[in-house]
């Protein structure tokens, strides 16, 4: 039987700081020096960050619109608005609570960005989602949605057939694996004109413990071997893999792509 978790169970407690662990590697702070570029915040802007996680990515956008801003953040973890307001404790601007990307809990036209990364691929409901965005955005506000493509992850296996019934079943982790081929027909459906799509690509060439693609193995490897839709021993052998390419044959390669559309 598949007990798949939810999304909040995913995401919270030891889970949680895990995921935060992740957060902090260099592929994922690159990843956030991207977002932040892209934004363009300027002081005195008000921003909701809709899936604020452990705050890594509010507590800079605090820092860039300065006490004159304001950064307001949602997450469906109560663990995740716990490290962020811990994180940005020292931002009195920056504030976080419990919500759902399908029930915000803040006015019409009340901010001037909206970020929202690596979250509407866990949503059911996307178009929802994507109204409430698009209602708490003020007119000529700016938005940008990032989410993954998980079709896209290119992994060396020694066994390709294993590592496709792998990816198979992770898929079944997010409500949309495939989501970013249809953003932009979403987006634009939901009144929100996209003026920009780029790609982010995560390519790692060691398995070492401070990149993505290693801490994302083992959170793939736990969910599979839990799913039941695989014997727990395949999720076992397939981690073991990684450390036989990266070892003795030095084949190891992890590549996946993230897309990022701005309105």
């Amino acid at each position: 039987m598949n007990d798949t978790p939810s999304v909040a169970e995913q995401f919270g407690g030891d889970a949680a700081r895990r995921l935060e662990a992740m957060y902090l590697t260099p592929d994922i702070v690159a990843q956030r020096a991207a977002v932040l570029d892209r934004l363009r915040l300027q002081l005195g802007e008000r921003v909701l960050d809709i899936g604020s996680g452990p705050g890594l990515l509010a507590a800079s956008m605090a820092e860039q619109v300065g006490a004159r801003g304001e950064i307001r953040g949602v997450d469906v973890s109560d663990t995740m608005v716990g490290l962020a307001t811990a994180r940005c404790s020292a931002f009195g601007w920056a504030g976080f609570q419990v919500a759902d990307a399908t029930s915000l809990p803040f006015a019409d036209d009340s901010f001037d960005v909206v970020a929202c990364t690596q979250v509407l691929e866990y949503v059911p409901d996307v178009e929802g989602a994507i109204a409430e965005l698009r209602r708490v955005l003020r007119p000529g506000g700016r938005a940008l949605i990032m989410d993954t493509d998980w079709q896209s992850c290119l992994w060396a296996s020694s066994d390709d057939a294993r590592m496709r019934r792998m990816l198979e079943v992770w898929d079944t982790h997010c409500a949309q694996p495939r989501l970013p081929r249809l953003l932009c027909g979403l987006l634009g459906r939901g009144g929100l004109e996209v003026r920009r799509v780029s790609t982010l690509p995560l390519i790692n060439l060691a398995w070492s413990a401070d990149t993505y693609s290693h801490g994302i193995a083992h959170a793939i490897a736990a969910f599979v071997g839990k799913s039941g839709l695989v014997p727990a021993l395949m999720a076992e052998q397939w981690l073991e893999d990684f450390w036989v390419l990266a070892g003795t044959r030095n084949r190891y390669f992890f590549s996946l792509d993230r897309f990022m559309f701005e309105t």
